[in-house]
């Protein structure tokens, strides 16, 4: 642990700017991870930022406190950044001004090349031979002051990422995996922010239990109210008032504000000091005239379990590319959902080109997004499999005729 600085946060710009003059010294990859406070504030913005350079150490930066990132950004921005899960940590540093031009992930490095366990700990592990404590995980680290032992966990979460990553690019050399490492990885970068659900009030947990319009009304404007003051006081929703205790209140259909004080199942830390708060969303789910349709269409196939009723063209063509997918992913030591996304294939078995043949195929799939890899992968076996489907059922029809 040569490299490993005594673990400290830097809080400060005249700190950051210390730090970054001795990263920008520093040789090779740079090691970057995020702690947030999920499940306990409101944001997912990120409260500490690792990283780590060969020849430079490990420096631990406090982004609330600091604001401004650009001496970061300047001094490590032009070099390849290592991260573990890059999807859920690019969001934070872009929020805080950090923003990689190329990366390397050693979560999804090692799904493509066959691991059976992908955490931080396990890859380490497998890798390295090193053992990771992960007692901290899941801690609330808008903690001011944080312990000195969240920091050096936050310290050793990035210590070992340059030698993991050297040791999973050699693999994939060996495997020939190297071009699709890269490819996947440029899919992460470019991968756009995803956009805010039309109705994102349906992820309540438990809203499948809800009845009737009124109700979905009424839930609505719960979880709306709930949104505003917890993002007002930067608190978990589900800390203020659980799904369930939402849920619970719906059901029970208050009559009155000492009513819903009594449903001894609406629970949380906020559900009786706010209890104006939530009456009123109550009141007005039950006087809004526009109500909620009972659901909201999908923008993509119905799900397969009633694909051989309603379209069973699609269901031969689906139930025919997927296990000779499975075996090129097999070959390939990744899981099929790394080949191809199960989204993707059902989109194109449900609506797929007028002509099918390779060429139509990977054109189709390049416009649902898979990489060149894919296409050269899948595109002539989905292709054999759709034929030989239609075929099949052309087949079957002609002896029953």
């Amino acid at each position: 642990m040569a490299d490993l600085v005594a673990p400290h946060v830097i809080d400060t710009l005249a700190g950051l700017s210390e730090a970054s003059a001795a990263l920008a010294a520093g040789h090779d990859a740079v090691a970057v991870d995020v702690e947030r406070a999920s499940g306990f504030r409101y944001s997912q913005r990120a409260y500490l930022i690792q990283v780590f350079r060969r020849g430079a150490g490990v420096f631990l930066f406090d982004p609330p406190a600091i604001g401004d990132f650009t001496a970061l950004d300047e001094a490590i921005g032009d070099s390849e950044w290592i991260l573990h899960a890059a999807s859920q940590d690019l969001p934070s540093l872009r929020e805080a001004g950090l923003d990689p031009g190329r990366i390397f992930d050693t979560e999804l490095a090692a799904r493509l090349l066959g691991h059976e366990r992908v955490g931080l700990g396990a890859v380490v592990e497998d890798v390295l031979g090193i053992t990771l404590a992960k007692a901290h995980s899941a801690a609330d680290w808008s903690t001011r002051p944080l312990p000195a032992s969240w920091l050096e966990y936050a310290a050793l979460d990035v210590l070992h990422l340059v030698d993991v990553r050297d040791a999973l690019a050699a693999e994939a050399a060996e495997q020939g995996k190297l071009r699709i490492l890269d490819e996947e990885f440029r899919a992460v970068l470019d991968r756009p922010a995803r956009t805010p659900r039309e109705d994102p009030w349906r992820r309540l947990s438990g809203l499948h239990t809800v009845r009737g319009r009124r109700a979905l009304a009424i839930a609505r404007e719960l979880w709306q109210a709930r949104e505003e003051y917890a993002e007002q006081v930067d608190v978990a929703p589900g800390r203020l008032v659980p799904d369930r205790a939402l849920v619970a209140a719906i059901q029970a259909d208050p009559a009155s504000k000492s009513a819903l004080a009594g449903i001894k199942e609406f629970t949380g830390r906020a559900s009786r000091t706010q209890l104006d708060r939530w009456w009123d969303a109550f009141e007005r789910g039950r006087a809004i005239t526009t109500l909620p349709p009972d659901r909201v269409p999908s923008d993509g196939p119905p799900p397969p379990r009633v694909w051989r009723d309603r379209n069973p063209e699609a269901d031969a063509r689906l139930k025919a590319a997927k296990p000779a997918l499975e075996h090129i992913a097999e070959q390939w030591r990744m899981p099929l959902e790394n080949l191809l996304t199960p989204d993707t294939l059902r989109r194109l078995a449900w609506e797929p080109p007028a002509d099918i043949d390779a060429a139509t195929i990977g054109r189709s799939l390049a416009d649902l997004g898979a990489r060149p890899w894919q296409v050269e992968e899948t595109a002539q076996t989905i292709a054999d499999a759709f034929v030989e489907s239609a075929q099949a059922i052309a087949d079957e029809a002609e002896i029953v005729s």
